[in-house]
């Protein structure tokens, strides 16, 4: 069985942002030469997620407006905010959740006729970083 590893670094220009990946994976599962395996994307940081969506706008600004309502930004309003003010991005990331699992069929990513793999921000504007984990045959 082979293995891969591969860390993509994200430094979003915005405290909240939605950044498609998918293309950088799909270069990492071509790289790990595996055909048939599993293939693990994952954010190493507590305030960001990765996600598989649609790659729509709308969809995106909906996702943001329903974040916002569930966890709102607040300096003061979180119990976790002792020096820090991403209370918010702790919750924002519980719900969007911390990676995805995508099956490699072929040598290729094996997803649905809309999904796409995003690396989700919720306390950006500083370096951070997505494992990309490969095994198979």
């Amino acid at each position: 069985m082979k293995s891969y590893r591969k860390e993509l670094w994200f430094n979003t220009d915005k405290r909240y942002q939605f950044v498609h990946i998918t293309h950088q994976v799909e270069e990492a599962v071509k790289a790990s030469g595996v055909k048939e395996g599993l293939c693990l994307v994952n954010a190493m940081h507590i305030t960001a997620s990765v996600f598989i969506n649609d790659n729509e706008s709308g969809l995106h600004r909906d996702y943001m407006e329903w974040l916002e309502k569930l966890a709102p930004y607040s300096r003061d309003g979180y119990h976790h905010n002792v020096g820090e003010d991403n209370g918010d991005a702790h919750l924002k990331r519980q719900i969007m959740g911390r990676e995805v699992v995508v099956a490699i069929t072929n040598g290729s990513l094996d997803l649905g006729p809309w999904e796409t793999i995003f690396y989700g921000e919720f306390d950006g504007q500083r370096r951070k970083r997505v494992l990309v984990k490969i095994i198979g045959e």
